[in-house]
């Protein structure tokens, strides 16, 4: 048995070396003083439609309950699902078959739940793919076909129906001493499975202002996402069309001459170079550091050694001497060894990604070693950046 107990020594050698830039935009109101922004612009350049989303247009959860049937003996037991069996009676009293007082034994129906996600702006008609997950002890969906299942909203409105044969990306094979399985057997999908009877409420109407939603909230991103947009409604219009209100949002006014589907089609297509926080994510569990290109790191000395304790446990039998009435027992012997992996002192600077990952590297530590100290510098102060550990 080991136990490893990491040794980390931090010494603040002085704060951050890398030269503070201030940075500043003034932001007007509409058809004011609304000059473009002085950010300097590393990131890699995207377009407009990749890294926004329309206020209020999102797609609605959809879930509805229903059976497999033609399943090859691997559906739900009655006796360990009632639910299933209630389900199969309800079913075939609709279709006028009475089974309730007979003793069914049938293996082959599941009962299982249907979610889908309803796209906005999708019409009566559409089709949509929809997942289906076991509900019972079933050991595999393959083979199986969904019936006719009504899927609702969170308003408890009918949106859509789902039905069709359930496609299954694992399997299980069980013999009389051994089980194979592979990937989930037990959840399935159905390409274009639901049929869309409902469509969801708002529509894409002629309105004043379009509000555009930023999926990585920043403020320099804000701005030049209103200042490409901006520069796109003096060239094409003569007067400035978006404001950044806050970190998340941009809001644009919609030409009178203009459609909203024509304004956001050509908005979209605008190229901005996106702001990246400085961040650093690490996985404890795979040992996955991701370091974003703006992380620095102040100047400080870094120790790292580890400290090893083995426990051996070796049981002895004492045996007694013959004829002399005593009782065999076993004895603990127990011997304890402790190795310190020598750590020498490093400088470790970062006043940019290729230096901080060179600095890392001369240390020679492993995932787990880098993580240990990057945490314990975000705890002494160096780490100018967010650390979130998952």
């Amino acid at each position: 048995m080991k136990r490893t107990l990491s040794l980390i020594w931090i010494l603040c050698a002085s704060m951050i070396l890398a030269p503070s830039a201030s940075r500043c935009a003034d932001v007007g109101r509409l058809g004011g003083d609304m000059g473009p922004s002085n950010f300097p612009a590393f990131g890699a350049p995207t377009r407009i439609k990749n890294i926004v989303s329309i206020q209020g247009v999102r797609a609605n959860q959809l879930v509805g309950y229903g059976l497999v049937i033609g399943l090859n003996g691997t559906g739900d037991s009655l006796r360990n699902s009632p639910f299933t069996e209630q389900s199969l009676q309800a079913m075939l009293d609709r279709m006028g078959v009475n089974i309730r007082k007979q003793n069914t034994r049938t293996r082959n129906s599941a009962a299982v739940i249907v979610t889908a996600e309803l796209p906005p702006f999708v019409q009566t008609g559409a089709t949509i793919d929809v997942t289906v997950s076991s509900l019972g002890d079933a050991t595999s969906l393959l083979g199986g076909t969904l019936i006719m299942t009504p899927l609702y909203g969170a308003d408890n409105l009918i949106y859509g129906v789902a039905q069709g044969p359930v496609t299954v990306s694992g399997y299980q094979i069980t013999g009389a001493a051994q089980t194979v399985t592979q990937n989930v057997p037990t959840s399935g999908r159905i390409p274009n499975g639901a049929l869309i009877e409902r469509e969801a409420p708002g529509q894409f109407v002629d309105v004043e202002f379009v509000g555009l939603e930023l999926r990585n909230p920043d403020f320099s991103t804000a701005v030049r996402v209103a200042d490409a947009i901006n520069s796109y409604g003096l060239d094409r219009f003569g007067v400035q069309l978006a404001r950044a209100a806050d970190l998340r949002s941009v809001a644009v006014k919609r030409p009178p001459s203009m459609s909203p589907a024509r304004l956001m089609a050509e908005i979209g297509e605008l190229i901005v170079e996106p702001d990246v926080p400085a961040r650093v994510v690490v996985d404890e569990r795979t040992g996955t550091i991701v370091i974003g290109r703006d992380v620095q790191i102040s100047t400080v000395a870094v120790t790292h050694g580890n400290l090893t304790v083995t426990v051996t446990e070796t049981p002895q039998v004492s045996q007694p001497l013959p004829f002399s009435e005593g009782q065999t027992v076993v004895t603990p012997e127990t011997d304890i060894s402790t190795y310190e992996q020598g750590g020498a002192l490093r400088i470790v600077r970062g006043t940019s990604l290729q230096v901080l990952v060179r600095g890392l590297n001369m240390m020679g530590l492993k995932p787990q070693g880098i993580i240990a100290v990057l945490q314990t510098i975000k705890t002494s102060g160096a780490l100018q950046a967010d650390l979130v550990v998952q």
